[in-house]
């Protein structure tokens, strides 16, 4: 049973306690509030089951947690200034641990989890856990300056800050639980009630998928990193000098100047200074680091009416306007080994961002640039779109990495390439770099791994949707027992003998309201290469003749490429469901050698993606494919 009483009664009781440990994990009192206040919203949503639970905190501190960490890397530049010194500086200390550390050490000293418990929370072995949890507590006392027996005392007294937090009452609670179920039931229902008449047209979020973003898939790189220590005796290994100079930014942006904001060690603040980047350092056990802040303006001269009747005249003003950001991390690692995982630590940032409603547009590999090298280019869209350009380059033991956000015209790939070539040059001679730069050479690549399965697409990989309310949100990946990507005129199923590895996921907007029939959902499938290309020319065929034998269905073929190795075909179909509705449709099949993916995605009234940007996502489709044909 659904009971209010009980639930009402464990809102109550448990609310404080785990906005207290959320806060304690990111430093972020809106976050975390918002955060415990969500997940209570899905305790209630599910509470036959959740109720019944004997831990029920098992259940609902994961989700409080986890949320309170994504939103507070959407709001990086936070930073409360009204804490006082003693909760400023216990927050510093915990920003110093990694996120795991700092993990198990608030829910060692804030929860009533054994020490068991915690490890299985955290994902470790015992051994493990209580390895890191020593680790944790000796780096926390290190950096707060005091002894290990102060720790937990330093980790309650985090609570003053909360005192004043106002929550919502659990009738509240409960109806937005209530709607959240209402909103679930209805997608479900108009996805089934559409798959009657469209046969498949329309996306579904499948049985018991639970709704995850980006952060929640993220590629881990196995590395365990610490707080970064200064060089010893002071003496400086990096020199400001070997960073970019004002004149050397002027590549980034014709006609915009370059003003040099901070040159820092980044210790302060939280250190994120670049987006996508997630944490202060790409290996913060190296032994020191330098960053360059930077914004690039745009003066121009306009027109302005002053006056009135007889004595208007025009005025000319010199506006500025900040167009570019760039931001320059140099790491000097304790050996090669250590700065390859920062290298690829630091390209995982980029590969997989986690920023929301960003999309990963290239990636290349350059050649004669240090000892590895790799840039990317991403685009942000909403109400600022940008462009951001990123170079990340190995020396020796130092990693630089260069990001320029660009809202005007964007950096070129061969100015990336350059400016990277320029900053790895700058480093030469510096103790620990090594291969200088030369005439860089870049080259096109597909998309690194970023933790998904094979041939499956990450919300990195998608793009901009019209007139739609907050970030795409990917369901978990699950056997394609339904094939939502499909069509009324092509049926086609995953389902079958020689069909392997056949999954299917689906990509939804859960924070636009009434937007039942928006969606993406990708299928993938492999099977032997003889049927895999028999398995495409069929859909291919299936589409060609619907759009000749129905007068009701509209097929427009928007791209189609062939040959032994890979095929790909997209269209846009109109399919007419009665004499005053018609429901447009996207869809490509795309194979590499014995893989095969089928995408969908259905708009909903203006809310729609552009042609063009559907047939680069399919073509997306086809780089991810290459890691399921392998």
């Amino acid at each position: 049973m659904r009971s209010p009483e009980t639930f009402d009664a464990y809102y109550v009781e448990t609310r404080t306690r785990l906005l207290h440990e959320a806060y304690a994990m990111t430093g972020d009192a809106p976050a975390a509030r918002a955060a415990v206040r969500d997940a209570f919203v899905v305790a209630w949503h599910h509470w036959r089951k959740v109720g019944a639970l004997e831990d029920r905190d098992g259940y609902v501190r994961p989700i409080a947690l986890g949320r309170a960490r994504r939103r507070h890397t959407a709001r990086i530049w936070h930073r409360d200034k009204a804490l006082d010194a003693e909760a400023r500086a216990t927050l510093d200390a915990l920003s110093k641990l990694t996120a795991r550390q700092r993990e198990l050490l608030v829910l060692n000293g804030l929860s009533t989890l054994s020490l068991s418990d915690i490890s299985r929370e955290v994902g470790l072995p015992r051994s493990d856990a209580e390895r890191e949890l020593q680790t944790a507590t000796a780096q926390f006392s290190l950096h707060r300056d005091v002894p290990t027996t102060e720790v937990a005392r330093l980790l309650h007294d985090l609570a003053a800050p909360l005192e004043s937090t106002r929550w919502p009452r659990a009738t509240v609670i409960r109806r937005a639980g209530a709607a959240r179920r209402r909103t679930h039931t209805a997608i479900g229902a108009a996805v089934a009630t559409a798959a009657l008449v469209v046969s498949g047209s329309l996306v579904a979020t499948g049985a018991g998928a639970e709704a995850t973003s980006l952060s929640e898939e993220k590629a881990t790189t196995g590395v365990t990193v610490h707080a970064p220590s200064a060089s010893s005796g002071g003496e400086e290994l990096i020199s400001a000098d070997a960073l970019l100079s004002p004149d050397q930014m002027q590549r980034y942006g014709a006609g915009l100047d370059w003003r040099e904001t901070a040159t820092t060690d980044n210790l302060g603040g939280d250190g994120l200074l670049a987006p996508c980047q997630r944490e202060r350092y790409a290996d913060p056990a190296a032994v020191t680091a330098l960053a360059r802040t930077w914004r690039g303006s745009a003066t121009r001269t306009v027109e302005k009416q002053v006056g009135r009747g007889q004595r208007q005249r025009t005025r000319k003003e010199q506006v500025s306007r900040i167009e570019s950001t760039a931001v320059e991390l140099v790491e000097l690692s304790r050996g090669e080994r250590r700065a390859e995982q920062g290298f690829e630590t630091a390209s995982m940032w980029y590969a997989g961002c986690i920023d929301p409603r960003t999309q990963l547009l290239s990636t290349r590999t350059v050649k004669r640039v240090g000892d590895e090298a790799r840039t990317f280019r991403l685009r942000t869209w909403g109400r600022q779109p940008a462009t951001i350009s990123v170079g990340v380059a190995r020396t020796g033991s130092m990693v630089v990495t260069h990001v320029v956000r660009s809202q005007g015209k964007p950096v070129s790939d061969r100015t990336a390439t350059t400016g990277l070539a320029a900053a790895v040059n700058g480093l030469c001679g510096s103790e620990g770099a090594a291969t200088c730069a030369g005439r860089a050479r870049a080259r096109a690549i597909g998309p690194l791994d970023v933790g998904t399965p094979p041939g499956v697409l990450s919300v990195v990989d998608l793009p901009p949707v019209s007139a739609v309310r907050g970030p795409w949100v990917g369901t978990d990946p699950e056997r394609a027992r339904t094939n939502y990507a499909a069509t009324r005129c092509d049926r086609t199923s995953f389902q079958g003998k020689g069909i392997r590895k056949a999954l299917t996921r689906t990509f939804l907007f859960p924070e636009t309201p009434n937007a039942s029939q928006l969606g993406l959902t990708q299928t993938v499938g492999a099977m032997e290469a003889a049927r895999a290309r028999d398995f495409v020319e069929q859909v291919r065929s299936r589409i060609r003749d619907c759009g000749r034998a129905n007068l009701g269905t509209t097929v427009t073929q928007l791209a189609s490429t062939s040959s032994r190795a890979t095929d790909l075909s997209v269209w846009s179909l109109t399919i007419e469901l009665n004499d005053r509705q018609s429901f447009p449709f996207l869809m490509a099949i795309v194979r590499d050698g014995t893989a095969v993916s089928q995408l969908g995605f259905a708009p909903d009234r203006d809310m729609t993606m552009s042609r063009t940007d559907f047939v680069a996502l399919s073509r997306r489709v086809l780089e991810r494919l290459a890691t399921l044909s392998s």
